[in-house]
């Protein structure tokens, strides 16, 4: 993996999911006494936090517990 002159490297899509980096997390770099040095998703939001941020306020169609239960059971169209 290379660094670029702004000292920025490319983290796996792999690894962003198996940790839950999502774009716009932060993350921190943590120095283990041996040397070596760790990523980690930075404390607060995690996951499903930041996707639930994201959808908030999105939703435009106004239904029912009923209705909504309805589509769920595979009993209604709207």
């Amino acid at each position: 993996m290379k660094v670029t002159v702004k000292g920025q490297v490319t983290i796996p899509q792999h690894v962003r999911a198996k940790v839950g980096i999502v774009p716009g997390s932060e993350v921190d770099f943590v120095q283990a006494s041996d040397g070596r040095v760790y990523l980690r998703p930075a404390r607060g939001e995690g996951r499903g936090e930041a996707l639930v941020a994201r959808l908030r306020g999105r939703g435009r169609v106004r239904m029912t517990t009923e209705e909504i239960m309805a589509l769920t059971r595979g009993g209604g169209k709207r």
